[in-house]
């Protein structure tokens, strides 16, 4: 099989990795990639957020199946095009990828499909934002309606606060959405889907706050493990049937099936389990642990999901043990990263890159705001953990910025679901 990657974060390299060690993968493309990708994949430029140029590049390079990562292309169409193309295409349409790119759609979806979420206000305008405000109450939870690469929302007890960001965003032209605030922790479930049938994945959580003790600015995440030592039994069950297959039934009743990646956003709060968003596509750098924790074959899976024959693969199996990943992030991110210094130390086993590019002189530089996304399994969550933030002392990267307390909570059991 054939398989072009679509995209150049580290979530596309751990897909690269992933699909390199499948049997079935007889040719591996990434597009446009990164620095770190070319040793695993070859690469071919690409405009992502061109649908027609993401389909000629897959009919170019006589693809059998396109995995698109981000969701700007698929927001866009890319999967259409590329299907439209004959190619089999492993991710949503663009009317689909709205549960992602509209969540004020993703909230109709849920409320017609009896899905538990946070109440919404949808705002359109400053003095809406001032009344949904108040509806809602302290902690303000304000967030972009639209896509914002995970750093759209802001979570505060300040008033003040909120009612900038949600100016900030209405100024800009976009649409804001005031929830409730959903206490307890945070889950993502990643679930593979053909529009039918839904096969969940390994729990894992992430971090989003830049700095340690889950301070400081929304990131689109500084680090993440699996699997959940604290997660109550019958977790994955639970959101199968009451959020993930409930959804993908109303997608397919609404004319608009979901076929690709879901991903839930969940908060296991005191009144039962919540979705706080979906997504589109797998997520970074969840996808990091997840992915080194499947054994099954990923290239088949993805391939069913694609084709519409979920329902006849084999039950997924996993590795025993734990993984975690750590954020390696430029200076100044998420406001202002700085780019173009040199990295080393990006080369060893593990090591994911998500915002590098080769220099004119050769060498490995920084060119986004998350740089590396540092990866190791371990036995248990502890030694997965210690192996993970060695490989990060390795790394060296002027003014290099990440956070030192990745899954430490988990570790010391300081983490309880109601």
């Amino acid at each position: 099989m054939r398989v072009l990657v679509i995209g150049s974060g580290a979530r596309e390299h751990a897909l690269c990795v992933a699909l390199t060690s499948d049997p079935a993968v007889t040719a591996l493309a990434c597009a446009p990639g990164n620095a770190g990708t070319r040793a695993v994949a070859e690469h071919r430029p690409v405009d992502v957020a061109d649908p027609v140029a993401v389909a000629a590049l897959a009919t170019g390079w006589d693809a059998d199946l396109v995995v698109i990562g981000p969701e700007v292309p698929l927001v866009a169409g890319a999967a259409d095009a590329v299907r439209d193309a004959g190619i089999a295409c492993f991710g949503p349409s663009a009317e689909a990828a709205q549960i992602e790119g509209s969540k004020s759609f993703a909230k109709h979806v849920m409320s017609a499909a009896g899905v538990p979420t946070a109440r919404a206000w949808p705002v359109g305008g400053p003095a809406e934002l001032e009344t949904a405000l108040d509806e809602a109450g302290a902690p303000y939870v304000v967030k972009d309606d639209g896509l914002a690469a995970g750093k759209g929302v802001v979570v505060t007890t300040d008033r003040d606060a909120a009612l900038a960001h949600g100016h900030r965003v209405l100024d800009a032209g976009g649409a804001v959405l005031v929830e409730e605030y959903l206490d307890g922790p945070e889950v993502s479930l990643f679930a593979v889907t053909d529009g039918t049938t839904v096969l969940p994945l390994l729990p894992a959580q992430d971090a989003k706050r830049r700095d340690d003790g889950d301070a400081g600015p929304n990131t689109g995440g500084m680090g993440a493990y699996a699997p959940l030592p604290w997660a109550p039994a019958g977790l994955v069950e639970e959101v199968l049937a009451t959020v993930l297959q409930p959804t993908v039934d109303e997608m397919r009743r609404r004319g608009e099936p979901f076929s690709g990646l879901l991903y839930a956003g969940l908060a296991l709060t005191s009144r039962g389990v919540r979705v706080v968003e979906f997504n589109a596509r797998f997520g970074d750098p969840e996808t990091q642990v997840v992915l080194p924790l499947l054994e099954t074959p990923l290239a088949g899976l993805l391939h069913a999901a694609a084709t519409g024959t979920l329902a006849d693969h084999p039950l997924l199996t996993w590795r025993d043990g734990a993984a975690v990943t750590v954020v390696v992030a430029a200076p100044g991110y998420p406001e202002a990263p700085r780019t173009g210094d040199p990295v080393t130390g990006a080369d060893g086993p593990g090591v994911l890159h998500a915002g590098t590019a080769v220099g004119p002189d050769g060498t490995v530089r920084s060119a986004g705001g998350r740089v590396l996304a540092v990866t190791a399994t371990g036995p248990d969550l502890a030694a997965a953990r210690q192996a993970a933030y060695e490989r990060v002392a390795a790394v060296r990267l002027a003014g290099a910025h990440w956070r030192s307390d990745i899954a430490l909570a988990a570790v010391e059991g300081r983490i309880t679901a109601p």
